[in-house]
């Protein structure tokens, strides 16, 4: 029982580094500092260095050559695909279709989980996924922006791929925490990731004047790296070892609470009934798929 509230606080906490590194990763990219591409794999590279130090200083057991091809499908849509598609969708739609999008990624996880993993369904599990996402519904579209992205039609495509892709690593690395500790495998994870981005944004890391970037970049680049990347990272896969994949992916609702505190904490945004309201809703649906 312990083990299971630990995984909990860990879940929490992903969803809180994550609602976080919207505003400040968007400021890296969107203030024109790094290039998004470029700024994967900046994320990816760095955030794998430290896997790999990480595995200097604590036991590790051997990865099987048979689930070398589970590892690198894994990478590929745990980090490359979601990652590449995720921000390169974000340049031609809106913010507020893809935070929509993105919401059905514990639909897709429990359907896949029924499928892949035999996992059961019960209806209080049913039914508080329908609340989180009614929940999360409610407080994406009250907040609705005006402005069109360039490409709508292709940018909601790629963020649904993002949705997918990131729903079916949840499936494959359950299988992989079902035979070894996380630590075992991240560091694998993120090397074949790197490798797999750099293609696609070497040349835009050419192109950063690094000597001029502001210090409130630096730090967001920190951030995203050390707590967004390789917090997130250790945290998801140690949750999946006590936690069934839907009830982790259901957590994916906290997102946009969290980014709408951070956002009224630095005076962007407020509070009100509506995202209050939306708020219980999400909550009580969290609640009800975690018991």
């Amino acid at each position: 029982m312990k083990n299971r509230y630990l995984a909990l606080i860990a879940l929490v906490l992903v969803q809180l580094f994550y609602g976080v590194t919207f505003t400040f990763a968007n400021d890296v990219i969107g203030g024109g500092h790094i290039m998004p591409f470029g700024f994967i794999v900046l994320r990816v590279s760095f955030a794998g260095a430290l896997f790999w130090l990480l595995s200097l200083i604590t036991s590790s057991k051997k990865i099987d050559t048979k689930d070398f091809p589970k590892l690198i499908k894994a990478a590929f849509f745990g980090v490359a695909l979601n990652m590449l598609t995720f921000f390169k969708g974000l340049q031609y739609t809106t913010p507020i279709n893809g935070s929509v999008i993105m919401i059905t990624v514990p639909i897709i996880v429990l359907i896949l989980s029924t499928i892949l993993l035999n996992e059961k369904i019960n209806k209080t599990k049913v039914f508080g996924i329908s609340l989180g996402l009614f929940g999360a519904l409610i407080l994406s579209l009250y907040g609705q922006r005006t402005e069109s992205g360039n490409n709508i039609l292709l940018g909601n495509f790629l963020i649904f791929i993002n949705a997918a892709s990131y729903s079916y690593y949840l499936i494959l690395i359950k299988k992989l925490t079902n035979k070894y500790h996380p630590f075992d495998f991240i560091k694998w994870l993120f090397l074949f990731g790197s490798l797999m981005v750099l293609p696609f944004g070497f040349y835009e890391l050419t192109l950063v004047d690094w000597i001029s970037l502001p210090a409130y970049i630096w730090f967001s680049i920190v951030f995203v790296i050390v707590f967004a990347t390789f917090g997130t990272y250790i945290l998801n896969p140690l949750a999946l070892t006590n936690l069934k994949a839907t009830t982790v992916s259901t957590f994916l609702y906290l997102q946009p609470i969290f980014a709408g505190i951070f956002a009224i904490l630095m005076g962007s945004d407020r509070l009100d009934s509506i995202k209050v309201s939306a708020a219980l809703l999400i909550f009580i649906g969290v609640y009800l798929v975690s018991k």
